[in-house]
């Protein structure tokens, strides 16, 4: 049942993903929310329809669900099969519901990773300029055994985006390479690793919100395979 907000000058946006950092993440926006009395929405944004979602995703969705009716948010939304990048999709819905304030969890990262592979977090305040955003950092805690720095790998595949290549956990005609994706503990979006073998070697290539950051790493073993036909 939704709360009764007594302020709608001000609206909280919770961005989840499938991963363990995303209960906390509503709770933090649930105690915002209720401590400014403004309304709360909850957003997980996926590249697979809903139905080819696994048990283990579905679990987690069924739990924001609980959730989002417990703390009476105004909306819980679950944008599936969604081929654009999910910062342009944040973006879309923050205009929509006129959102004052974003909550997003991301793993730390050193300042030279930032400069050198980019950072989601850049991405979003270049798509939102006119929110104020709150990232919640992974707690140790979170992160696995021994300090893990990422959750067990899964088969994906990669397709061409545009000048880049995305990753897709459904494999097309359009497949240039299958690998397996080794998601950060602790982010809310597909941030990662995706290693794959090309000729009996091993190579891998920095994952930001779906998409290769290095696409020259795949281009590279494309140009072999035509240099040796």
């Amino acid at each position: 049942m939704k709360k009764i907000r007594g302020r709608m000058d001000e609206s909280i946006l919770v961005c989840v993903f499938y991963g363990p950092n995303g209960e906390r993440l509503i709770n933090r926006g649930n105690k915002l929310a209720n401590m400014l009395d403004c309304p709360l929405y909850i957003l997980t944004v996926d590249a697979l329809p809903f139905d080819e979602f696994d048990a283990e995703k579905s679990a987690y969705v069924e739990r924001w669900k609980e959730l989002a009716e417990e703390y009476g948010a105004e909306d819980f939304m679950i944008r599936d099969n969604e081929k654009r990048p999910s910062a342009k999709v944040i973006a879309e819905v923050a205009h929509n519901l006129n959102i004052t304030q974003i909550i997003v969890g991301q793993t730390a990262r050193s300042r030279w990773e930032e400069i050198t592979k980019g950072s989601f977090m850049n991405t979003l305040l270049r798509e939102i300029p006119f929110v104020d955003f709150h990232v919640v950092s992974v707690d140790r805690s979170i992160k696995g055994d021994d300090h893990e720095e990422f959750e067990k790998g899964v088969r994906c595949y990669l397709v061409r985006d545009g000048e880049t290549y995305k990753i897709s956990f459904s494999q097309t005609k359009d497949c240039q390479y299958e690998g397996i994706f080794f998601k950060d503990i602790g982010t809310d979006f597909n941030n990662g690793i995706f290693k794959f073998m090309h000729n009996n070697k091993l190579y891998q290539a920095e994952v930001t919100d779906d998409r290769l950051t290095e696409p020259r790493v795949i281009e590279s073993c494309l140009n072999k395979e035509l240099v040796s036909k």
